[in-house]
């Protein structure tokens, strides 16, 4: 295994991942990568680790470019064990190495590794000289851990950004260019969905903070590098913290006799006469983290499910749970489906939508059994007053 090295002297020295597909309930169909840098300099300076059980890999590459008893400090961007559960075999591997930590990381790292760490606190600003380079430190609180900092290499207008920035892929490539086109701005967006999401006030602070550094490369934690049209990366990031979107309408649904699956193909046909982009997903063939990607970048969300004993089918309950942990933001909501002796699933649902911020009708649209055809022809009415509401904030 061997290093690679992103600008002159700085070299990746991660691993890659091909096998994952769950990410904390997130599912990552393209695998990812632990993605750590090493600068060699009159210092030698790692940034992040790696995954535990991707040691081999991690020390290989280390060990192409350098010998790891030299290195003299490790940065540790993030607590989380993806980025340094490999922290305890580094430090036997590197017995000089101290560790430069954020104030809220210095306990975090204590909790996960014991008491007898070498660590030196780093505060917002504060430079480290390796010789030819000056390295900064910014931290960036709940994006998406109190922990989470990012590192600025000045001279080469190079940002280790930590979690933000990335996407979950395996690849032998490592720059954003040199992947099918699109394929890394999906994975971003994705990635924000599922992890960013509800830091996106959090996010619009960082990127005012940022705004000042003068960055040609962003080196992220997971995934790729971007080197190249890097005002789509942060522009994506400012649309998505503010919460805007195209306009656009993502229906979401379960069916048990087919009922709210009807409704859910006629509200479709309504929305698209209006000239609305729509999807439905159902959700027996789709993933929740999927799903809530294509809730971030609609306007509109449509929530169906049939009543199951009052309550809600369970998929529909699962979604309904993430959707809230997420919080998407700056969105207008309608509840619908089916229902046998109560509508206490539609109501339930359109509860949900109200709880989660989202401008909704004054009520689900709720039939009783099976739609019929005067029920259908309410939906184009329906529809009407939905796309007329505003969502909050607007």
């Amino acid at each position: 295994m061997k290093a690679f090295e992103v600008v002159r002297g700085i070299h990746w020295v991660g691993a890659v991942d091909w096998k994952v597909r769950n990410f904390h309930g997130y599912l990552t169909q393209a695998g990812t990568s632990y993605n750590a840098y090493l600068i060699l300099d009159e210092k030698k300076v790692l940034v992040d680790a790696v995954k535990a059980g991707f040691e081999q890999e991690f020390f290989s590459r280390i060990r192409s470019v350098c010998n790891p008893a030299d290195i003299d400090l490790i940065v540790c961007n993030h607590v989380e064990p993806d980025h340094s559960g490999a922290l305890p075999a580094l430090l036997r591997e590197c017995p000089k190495a101290k560790i430069l930590v954020s104030p809220k990381g210095e306990a975090a790292l204590k909790r996960h590794y014991g008491e007898d760490l070498p660590l030196v606190v780093v505060k917002e600003g504060d430079t480290v000289s390796t010789g030819s380079r000056t390295l900064s430190f910014h931290p960036i609180p709940m994006v998406h851990w109190p922990d989470s900092m990012v590192t600025y290499i000045r001279e080469d207008r190079l940002l280790l950004s930590n979690d933000a920035f990335g996407q979950h892929i395996a690849s032998s490539e490592r720059f954003a260019d040199q992947l099918p086109e699109g394929q890394v701005i999906v994975e971003a967006a994705k990635y924000y969905a599922n992890i960013v999401l509800p830091y996106s006030r959090q996010v619009k602070n960082v990127l005012g903070a940022l705004s000042g550094l003068a960055i040609d490369i962003i080196a992220p934690s997971h995934g790729a590098i971007w080197r190249q049209d890097l005002h789509q990366i942060l522009g994506a990031y400012t649309n998505w913290a503010e919460g805007r979107c195209s306009r656009r309408a993502v229906i979401v649904y379960d069916t048990m006799w087919g009922s709210t699956e009807t409704l859910a193909r006629e509200f479709a046909e309504a929305l698209e006469a209006k000239n609305i982009p729509t999807a439905q997903l159902c959700m027996q063939g789709n993933h929740v983290s999927d799903v809530i990607t294509e809730v971030m970048l609609s306007s509109h969300v449509l929530l169906g499910c049939p009543t199951l004993n009052g309550t809600l089918l369970p998929t529909m309950a699962a979604m309904v749970t993430y959707m809230r942990g997420l919080r998407p933001q700056h969105k207008v909501g309608m509840a619908f489906g089916s229902y046998g002796w109560a509508p206490s699933a539609q109501k339930e649902l359109h509860q949900a939508l109200l709880d989660m911020g989202m401008s909704c009708p004054s009520g689900p649209f709720a039939v009783n059994y099976v739609p019929a055809k005067h029920h259908l022809g309410l939906i184009p009415a329906a529809v009407e007053e939905f796309l007329e509401l505003k969502a909050i904030g607007e």
